[in-house]
């Protein structure tokens, strides 16, 4: 056995919620290691999605679960060198992986928006994820596009 299995990081819950996926996207939101601001975005939004969700009895949390459900792909394209051409391979996603590009196409999105402050980008960016809408569902739907159109050379795979 020549690979060395990658161990999976154990991420720790945070303290409002006390869920470890919330910590691990507040990881991903972080930048320069300013681990507090990315605390208090991620808290100010969910505070957001409190006061906006219409007729909900789902909490801030669940929405954000459900956005982030509904933004993970399942396949992804690779590609792979054939024959002197470039040849996309779809390949199924691991449910670590799904998660963490769900994570990151959620935040990437979010901050292309238009609203000012990013804690309201991030609040907007779930709730319509949570709807099935928005940007980060429209490039969920392009990547499975991609792969469906590449499905013929799923048997290239190896």
């Amino acid at each position: 056995m020549r690979k060395i299995k990658k161990k999976r990081k154990i991420y720790f819950p945070d303290p409002q919620f006390n869920d470890p996926l919330v910590s691990r996207f507040i990881n991903h939101l972080m930048k320069n290691g300013k681990k507090n601001l990315a605390y208090k975005i991620f808290y100010d939004a969910m505070k957001e999605i409190e006061k906006i969700k219409e007729k909900e009895e789902k909490s801030a949390l669940e929405i954000w679960k459900n956005g982030l459900k509904n933004v993970m792909p399942h396949v992804e394209v690779k590609s792979r060198r054939m024959g002197g051409s470039n040849i996309q391979i779809p390949i199924p996603i691991s449910s670590n992986s799904k998660i963490t590009k769900g994570m990151k196409l959620l935040i990437s999105c979010a901050s292309i928006r238009s609203e000012k402050k990013m804690s309201s980008k991030l609040a907007f960016e779930i709730l319509d994820a949570h709807k099935e809408q928005g940007e980060a569902i429209k490039r969920k739907e392009n990547i499975h596009k991609i792969a469906e159109a590449n499905k013929a050379f799923s048997h290239f795979r190896f």
